[in-house]
């Protein structure tokens, strides 16, 4: 899942270390110094900043972080995630059935409302998911539900049998299908209200563009003022709404890291998402700081049809793109500007992710301490394989041309204190060969929309993973995926790496039953990644955020997803 906000600057909101997120980190309070910020008072508000003005509400459309954080708190599906980081049931009574061939899920569900008190059904499940995949609906998710078989007629093998029983037939058998059931997109979405809002079939997101959509979450929206606050109230037809304590849920919506900040401090927010770079050595310390692992990857991309490489082979342009990723210092990124511990990425596939097979999922590209200046003259190799002029200025740094003229890169970003101060880091990387990277700051809709039309050249990325199995950081790349920024098989240049291998390969992982041999197509998909350079790793995420002293009961996982509903708050 796309994220915001950088990782070194983001917030987990747990108040435990999850075991499925490895090893987090608290400072206890006898070796921290304790918080001297003001604590808010008010016990019925939890008062959070996530992020800036989210892009989608619908479940089936949102494609970020900051957006599945409000999607699981405003709705639940059939499963949902506890405290401890594992799955349990929510709107499924237990944890599905499934079939000795493993193809046949059966989930029996409880009574649940909407929250305007219509009853809620397994219809409203076939349903939901239809409209998902939908080419109509466009969502840039659509392809989680590949593992799910198909009609004669197209629809998904999805059959309710009755108001309360859910039968789902696979592909094959998918060894996260559950954790699919927990995700948002396999939420539902209440069918009246959507129809009644895109008569004609062109907004399927309008019906929850504003407050008072219908939901089934702990909480609903009922204000919103754009660009500035979201207040959720508690939802009494929530399934589980007895073990709800807050009233409110306040929102600001802000990327100003400065701002969110003093914020905290004055007591007017309780947590925090977001800590400026400068700050971060002054709070590690507190009590109210929190690191956590996350399964993710902070990256940069290219967009492989870019005019920038024009006239070149797909060699040309994959030689260019690997001299740029050597010329990366991802250690100098990771310790000045991260500060907490993450860890320089040497794949696109995170540490920490399990290969299908119950093991620990291995792979490695290039010794990612060692890239940068040291790096120079390979790089320069590489520039010349793709056919650009580089001369030595004599003074330890170089001239880079191509076809005669000074080559300029430019990089587009969300703003954001951390991501700025990274590009600036690449930038002075790449002066040393002569290469100018311009940096162009975005709002974050508007940044979402250009990289996935592949209007840019170069961008800032990240994808935290949405359940635990590599195919999920490795699918996004499929030429069909909404979220394949790069354009990877999609584009006609004639510079762009051939990429229907890729998707066959992403087919058949969805397709294979033996799990070892399951295992080496997904080497075979991330070694075909990699080869592109189109994909530039820089660090795996992990989370930080600030708290008060006051709140306990927020929880996350380590797909990056927040958990309020269960939040208690003290009056100090």
């Amino acid at each position: 899942m796309k994220k915001k906000v950088l990782s070194l600057l983001l917030a987990a909101t747990m108040v435990v270390s999850l075991a499925a997120c490895g090893s987090g980190s608290k400072k206890s309070s006898s070796d921290s110094a304790k918080s001297a910020t003001a604590v808010n008072t008010d016990t019925s508000t939890l008062y959070v900043n996530i992020a800036s003005e989210p892009d989608y509400l619908d479940p089936a459309l949102n494609s970020s972080v900051d957006g599945a954080i409000l999607a699981v708190n405003s709705f639940v599906g059939l499963l949902t995630y506890d405290e401890s980081g594992e799955l349990a049931p929510a709107l499924a009574k237990e944890m599905p059935e499934v079939s000795d061939d493993g193809l046949t899920y059966t989930v029996h569900m409880i009574e649940s409302k909407w929250s305007d008190g219509s009853e809620l059904t397994a219809n409203d499940f076939v349903y939901s998911w239809n409209r998902a995949v939908a080419k109509e609906t466009a969502s840039d998710y659509a392809y989680l539900f590949d593992v799910v078989a198909r009609n004669d007629d197209g629809t998904l093998a999805v059959t309710a049998d009755d108001d309360y029983t859910l039968t789902i037939k696979l592909t094959a058998p998918c060894p996260y299908f559950n954790q699919l059931l927990a995700f948002p997109i396999y939420m539902p979405v209440p069918q009246a209200a959507v129809e009644a809002a895109n008569s004609d079939g062109t907004t399927p997101g309008a019906w929850c563009q504003e407050a008072g959509f219908v939901s089934n979450g702990a909480f609903t929206l009922s204000e919103w003022k754009h660009n500035e606050s979201m207040t959720y109230v508690k939802n009494d037809n929530y399934y589980n709404a007895d073990n709800v304590k807050l009233e409110k849920l306040n929102y600001m919506l802000s990327a100003d890291d400065t701002a969110t900040y003093a914020a905290y401090n004055s007591g007017d927010l309780d947590f925090i998402d977001s800590i400026p770079t400068d700050e971060i050595a002054s709070v590690k310390d507190n009590d109210e700081f929190h690191v956590v692992d996350q399964l993710g990857t902070y990256y940069v991309a290219f967009n492989v049809g870019s005019d920038l490489f024009s006239g070149m082979t797909a060699d040309q342009a994959n030689a260019f793109r690997e001299a740029i990723s050597l010329l990366i210092d991802r250690d100098y990124i990771v310790e000045t500007v991260g500060q907490t511990g993450q860890v320089a990425a040497d794949s696109f596939v995170p540490e920490g992710m399990e290969d299908g097979n119950g093991e620990a999922y291995e792979s490695s590209y290039y010794d990612a301490d060692e890239t940068g200046s040291a790096k120079a003259e390979d790089a320069i190799k590489l520039l010349e394989k793709a056919g650009c002029e580089v001369e030595d200025n004599g003074d330890g740094t170089y001239k880079t041309t191509l076809n005669g003229e000074a080559i300029s890169i430019p990089y587009i970003l969300n703003e954001n204190d951390g991501h700025q101060k990274v590009a600036e880091c690449i930038q002075q990387d790449l002066s040393v060969v002569g290469i100018e990277m311009t940096i162009e700051t975005e709002d974050w809709n508007v940044f979402l929309d250009e990289r996935k039309q592949g209007n840019f050249t170069f961008a800032r990325e990240g994808w935290v993973a949405d359940y635990d199995d590599p195919i999920n950081m490795l699918e996004i790349f499929s030429s069909a995926s909404g979220n394949n920024d790069p354009q990877l098989g999609k584009t006609d240049s004639a510079a762009a790496p051939d990429w229907s291998g890729y998707d066959e390969l992403i087919q058949k992982i969805y397709a294979e039953t033996d799990t070892a041999a399951r295992a080496e197509l997904l080497h075979q998909a991330e070694d075909m990644l990699m080869d592109t350079y189109a994909v530039i790793p820089i660090y795996f995420y992990n989370d930080v955020y600030m708290q008060k002293s006051n709140v306990s009961g927020v929880y996350s996982t380590a797909f990056g997803n927040k958990y309020f509903m269960y939040a208690d708050k003290s009056a100090k």
